[in-house]
């Protein structure tokens, strides 16, 4: 297994994540540092399943592997979001 490849693609996901998460909650800008790192955690914990299913998605059928890669970093943003939304109230 090319880890370089793996590693390569958790970066462009995270990198894509937060992107959209700031996109589709605005708000974000106005959280603490705190509420942040809370909703990055949560992300992070989601990571590893999403990556598993990207992968197995991707293997199974290729021509989809862009939509993939966007469900996936949807996913993460929406975790980050609950949980943004959650510290809010």
């Amino acid at each position: 297994m090319n880890t370089n490849k793996i590693d390569a693609l958790g970066q462009k996901l995270a990198e894509t994540a937060m992107t959209l998460l700031v996109r589709l909650y605005p708000e974000v800008r106005q959280a603490s540092n705190a509420q942040v790192d809370a909703a990055v955690a949560a992300m992070r914990a989601k990571s590893r399943s999403v990556i598993d299913e990207l992968i197995d998605d991707a293997k199974e059928a290729p021509w989809v592997a862009h939509i993939a890669f966007q469900t996936a970093a949807l996913t993460l943003a929406h975790e980050g979001i609950k949980t943004l939304k959650a510290g809010c109230k």
